[in-house]
């Protein structure tokens, strides 16, 4: 098997199927925590952070490497727009401040 993304570093190192095939194994790892939970057979709780971790860096450098194959257009700047107008709420009728608490002495 593919050895285990441990460092952002190890990560970068990676070419694009490696990290395709390593996040295969972690999201089954993360499966496989999750039914140990669910039996209550979890040897390590830690685990779950550390996976999830792997499987975000992944995710991260592969985001990285497809916006750096087609890079999006810089969007133009919005033009300013007039605020919208505000119209009043109008109150409820017979809607009184407090209201709840007049017939109480």
């Amino acid at each position: 098997m593919s050895k285990k993304a441990s460092t952002g570093e190890d990560v970068r190192k990676m070419t694009d199927e490696e990290l395709g095939l390593e996040l295969k194994r972690l999201r089954n790892e993360l499966h496989t925590l999750r039914t140990q939970l669910v039996t209550s057979k979890v040897e390590n709780t830690s685990g779950f952070r550390g996976t999830r971790r792997s499987i975000a860096r992944i995710l991260t450098e592969t985001n990285a490497r497809r916006h750096a194959k087609n890079p999006k257009p810089a969007r133009p700047a919005p033009e300013a727009r007039k605020p919208k107008s505000v119209k009043p709420v109008a109150k409820k009728a017979g809607a009184k401040r407090g209201a709840r608490t007049a017939g109480k002495k």
